[in-house]
């Protein structure tokens, strides 16, 4: 029988990985400041006459800068990360065989995934 299971997804950073981060950080706060401009465009053009719609471009220009604060403390921190450091990236769906007579326990062990410039350098169970 086969079954699902969490894999943890971690990179190590490395010069290539932190730049590619930094670069992918710089992206997305540039592409928020675009939608930023493109909303305040759109509420500057309803606001005379629609004050709820008004209200609507308001609450998603904050909510994009507030998404902009957290991509600028993301950046920051990867400035401050010493090279080798362990990042969590995401987690997976992974399949594994249970026969009758497996370990349970050891079936069950948390799996990781290490990255090491997008080649797997390490699969650990604990």
């Amino acid at each position: 029988m086969d079954i699902l299971h969490r894999v943890t997804v971690k990179q190590i950073l490395t010069e290539t990985s932190k730049q590619a981060l930094i670069e992918q950080f710089t992206n997305k706060k540039k592409l928020l400041e675009q939608e930023c401009d493109q909303l305040y465009f759109q509420y500057k053009k309803v606001e005379k006459t629609s004050n709820q719609l008004a209200t609507q471009f308001l609450k998603e220009i904050d909510k994009r800068r507030e998404k902009i604060k957290l991509v600028e403390f993301q950046l920051q921190q990867v400035h401050t990360l010493p090279l080798g450091s362990e990042l969590k990236e995401k987690e997976v769906e992974a399949i594994i065989e249970v026969n009758v007579g497996d370990n349970w326990n050891e079936l069950m062990k948390e799996r990781t995934i290490v990255i090491k410039d997008g080649i797997v350098d390490q699969i650990r169970l604990r």
